[in-house]
């Protein structure tokens, strides 16, 4: 086999396992939510509101400095 044909095979086999990977995780996100993940969405959206709620305060502070 020439190497252009080994990198072919090689790619294809990438390839293939990717979406194999890719369509396992589809497949799994699509299961009912437990417990713990709702905790970990409220934590996260908490989060974001705090970092938006001190972005929002560093805004204010900046427009009562000018």
């Amino acid at each position: 086999m020439n190497e252009e044909n080994v990198l072919s095979k090689r790619l294809r086999s990438l390839a293939l396992a990717f979406f194999m990977v890719i369509g396992g995780g589809a497949f799994l996100t699509a299961c009912d939510q437990g417990p713990a993940e709702e905790a970990g969405e409220n934590i996260d959206e908490a989060a974001e509101e705090a970092g938006d709620a001190m972005d929002d305060a560093a805004d204010e502070a900046e427009d009562a400095v000018e």
